[in-house]
């Protein structure tokens, strides 16, 4: 689960993925560059037995000259004293003779610290003949407080996975929600990442009940949210009249809050999706109403039961 989360987060943003897991060898000029994901069937397929899945390599490529081409090798660990670093090895001079280039920088991202191997070496007593270490990323390790007010959008997406005082749980959502909502104009991509920052968040029912109390304005709005829809909303009325994009806006919104409350409750499951959809023909004020219900259900087919009364 965690490692496809990760698959998707890069390559769906791999610039600003670079810029935020592997910093240090990216430097200023990711700009200018051409990130190209290496396919893993066509890793597969060169590599035949040798092949060994690991999360996302990327060619980079400068066409201005200003810099070699670099591979970067980036993998997603849940549990640090699960990974292996010989596995990480391998999988790097194999991609090395692949792509016929000794530029190979491996990422390794940690989701929990723990204990782990940083490097490694092959030798005897007076020569070391392979020496092996890698780039880490320990998210846990990261203070939250100062990523809060990132533009880069992996940064605020990893909000709940960083280090944060107990207290500012509900405030490091809500920065992170406010992220994907100011850098992704995608409606699709808003909500494929609000699941992922719902997932990491991991807020209980009485937290979710929290933060509808303190982050909703007066007309049951979510403080944010309802900012960029209603602006979203108006840049569209200047062109379809301006009642008609403030309602689709605030329409957006309440799907947007409505799919995130029941992602939390009933978890991500595939029986979820088609309900979800049928969120779209609902007017506003139905809309409204679902979210008042929801944290009294105890299963999936309490929904399906309301949206046949309602739909």
């Amino acid at each position: 689960m965690h490692d496809q989360n990760f698959k998707n987060l890069i390559l769906d943003y791999p610039r600003e993925a670079l810029a935020f897991f592997a910093q240090e060898e990216t430097g200023e000029d990711l700009n200018h560059a051409r990130i190209i994901p290496i396919r893993q069937e066509q890793l597969k397929d060169r590599l035949g037995d040798r092949f060994r899945e690991l999360d996302v390599p990327l060619l980079v490529e400068w066409p201005n000259g200003d810099r070699e081409a670099i591979v970067f090798v980036l993998e997603e660990e849940t549990q640090s004293n699960r990974f292996s670093i010989h596995r990480l090895a391998h999988y790097c001079l194999d991609l090395a003779e692949l792509m016929e280039t000794d530029r190979v920088i491996p990422v390794v991202i940690f989701l929990n610290a723990g204990t782990r191997r940083d490097s490694l070496r092959l030798g005897g007593d007076r020569h070391s003949y392979l020496e092996f270490h890698y780039l880490a990323c320990d998210l846990k390790r990261l203070a939250a407080s100062d990523y809060k007010d990132s533009s880069n959008i992996i940064a605020r997406l990893n909000l709940p996975n960083m280090n944060y005082p107990k207290q500012e749980r509900l405030q490091i959502y809500l920065a992170a929600q406010l992220g994907l909502l100011q850098m992704e104009p995608n409606p699709n991509k808003q909500r494929k990442y609000v699941d992922f920052i719902d997932y990491y968040a991991d807020l209980s029912e009485q937290e979710m009940i929290e933060y509808q109390t303190y982050y909703l304005n007066d007309e049951g709005e979510i403080m944010g949210f309802a900012q960029h829809f209603r602006q979203e909303g108006r840049q569209e009325g200047h062109q379809e009249g301006l009642q008609e994009g403030l309602q689709k806006g605030r329409k957006e919104e309440c799907i947007s809050w409505a799919a995130s409350l029941l992602r939390r409750k009933f978890g991500i499951q595939p029986v979820l999706d088609p309900l979800l959809m049928q969120l779209q023909t609902l007017p506003v004020e139905k809309l409204e109403s679902l979210t008042e219900v929801i944290f009294d259900w105890i299963d999936v087919s309490d929904l399906t039961e309301w949206l046949k009364q309602h739909g």
